[in-house]
């Protein structure tokens, strides 16, 4: 039983302090003093897994963003620049990729789940 107490514990930190937004805080409110300064401010990305080939990225400035998109293995399958808050991803197969944004000199990476 203290193994069970021990495991729903830990399950409870990392989900707290491992999202995927970059605001500076978890969702129980908890303020993360480590936040990066090249983050980009308030970026959001949904919905994750994306299922119907349309990711939405949105962020406090609301500026133009250079996107990136790298396979597992590393390789740049995908370079543009949306302006909008919509990025088309049809045309990727099913999988895991690893999403770099950048906008007005700040960066953000997160991992993307096509199904």
């Amino acid at each position: 039983m203290k193994k069970l107490y021990i495991f729903l514990f830990t399950l409870f930190l990392t989900t707290c302090f491992y999202g995927q937004e970059a605001d500076g805080s978890s969702e129980v409110g908890i303020e993360i003093s480590t936040q990066n300064s090249d983050e980009i401010r308030g970026f959001k990305m949904y919905p994750n897994p994306v299922v119907n080939g349309k990711l939405f990225i949105i962020s406090f400035n609301k500026a133009t963003k250079r996107i990136l998109i790298y396979n597992i293995l590393g390789k740049q399958i995908v370079a543009t620049t949306i302006r909008g808050a919509e990025l088309n991803v049809s045309r990727l197969d099913a999988g895991i990729y690893i999403l770099k944004v950048f906008e007005n000199g700040k960066t953000a990476t997160r991992k993307l789940v096509i199904k």
